[in-house]
């Protein structure tokens, strides 16, 4: 049987040792396979990691060196404050490749959550950009900045940590810039946008295409529709897309990278039941305006903008949930992405084991026997087995 720590020592060895010599008591890696495996077990901090470490001290030693015991929680914190977060991070892309074909890559969502707990004093709480692959389950690579307006910042650099190629790109309105869409074309990538008013030329131009679109009932207009209907918890949904291809009517297309399709979401909601209570129905409508670089169908799009909120509701509140991300207590820059990067991680693994399981009743699991541990750290996302 393969040893449960080939993975991390093969994908996480080449990672620089921040400690002087005369302060090395651990192996780097014995600290990083023994936080990897904590987090997957249940720890959400540096001393329920050491505690971990003392208990299952026999497992970890069929694989570990250990030349000095479990480390205590102050050399967890520590190492991982001193780890580079981008030398961190290219070890964790390595390992991420490996669980999910990157060039066959469908979907990838960017979005950022903040670090509520991680606050301390002048600091204020951290920023993380992620980027998400929902069919995958699986985080890519993530961005720290300090607060959520630097994201404009932080995604073209995220997007220089992802390979693109075919994949189709998708972020919220805050991401609609003529740069980051050139980056994700660049990269072999195509992207959807959503415009709102913080690109007022582009938004009055889509506005007036469509006015003067069903003004002419889209004739010449190479055109597609797409209806999707929800109905639940009292109240029906209708979302209507309708795309425009190459449009011709746009003044600053031309700064757009191989923008070549304009869309309008038209959703309607009635909330009550019109049949047996009208009185108290009520109804609301709302317009949203997209742009998109690759030649698909209303269909395509209406389906990458919904999937898109996937990254919220699969990642984000995995984390606070299954993790408690949003009450961690680890204040430091460094420390804080690290295990933030470490908990990414062991969500991801812990998605492509194929128990049917909640992932709380998963990190349990793990942490009561070891099989399922050693089975979760040789998860294979290709295969769908371990």
């Amino acid at each position: 049987m393969a040893s449960p720590a080939l993975a991390i020592k093969k994908h996480f060895g080449k990672l620089k040792d921040p400690r002087v010599n005369r302060r090395r008591r651990h192996l780097l890696m014995d600290i990083i396979a023994i936080a990897i495996c904590g987090v997957i077990c249940g720890c959400d901090d540096w001393q329920q990691i050491e505690v971990f470490g003392k208990n299952r001290r026999d497992w970890l030693k069929q694989f570990l060196q250990l030349p000095n015991g479990i480390p205590s929680h102050d050399t967890f914190e520590r190492v991982f404050d001193r780890l580079d977060p981008a030398e961190f991070q290219r070890c964790f892309r390595d390992w991420m490749k490996t669980l999910c074909d990157v060039l066959n890559l469908k979907h990838i969502a960017i979005d950022g959550k903040t670090l509520r707990g991680s606050g301390s004093g002048p600091l204020k709480p951290l920023h993380l950009v992620s980027a998400w692959a929902g069919a995958n389950q699986l985080t890519l690579g993530q961005v720290a900045v300090d607060e959520k307006s630097n994201e404009i910042a932080a995604i073209p650099e995220l997007l220089e940590l992802l390979c693109l190629k075919g994949a189709l790109v998708t972020i919220d309105a805050m991401g609609c810039q003529k740069d980051i869409a050139a980056k994700i074309v660049d990269r072999g990538g195509d992207y959807i946008l959503p415009v709102k008013d913080n690109q007022p030329t582009l938004l009055a131009d889509i506005q007036e295409s469509f006015i003067k679109a069903h003004d002419t009932n889209f004739k010449g207009l190479d055109y597609d529709e797409f209806q999707t209907q929800d109905k639940g918890h009292g109240r029906r949904e209708t979302r209507t897309y309708t795309i425009i291809k190459n449009p011709q009517t746009l003044t600053q297309k031309d700064l757009w990278s191989k923008l070549s399709v304009i869309g309008v979401c038209t959703s309607t909601r009635i909330v009550g039941n019109p049949e047996t209570d009208p009185d108290n129905v009520k109804e609301s409508v709302e317009v949203r305006y997209f742009i998109g670089s690759r030649d698909a169908d209303a269909a395509t799009y209406a389906k990458a903008l919904r999937d898109h909120w996937g990254i919220e509701n699969t990642l984000h509140w995995q984390l606070d949930v299954s993790f408690a991300e949003d009450a961690n207590r680890v204040t430091t820059r460094h420390g804080a992405e690290n295990l933030a990067l470490v908990r990414r991680l062991a969500l991801g693994l812990l998605k492509q084991h194929p128990s049917k399981q909640s992932i709380a009743c998963k990190r349990l699991n793990a942490a009561l026997d070891t099989n399922f541990l050693e089975e979760t750290l040789r998860a294979n996302a290709s295969s769908g087995k371990v």
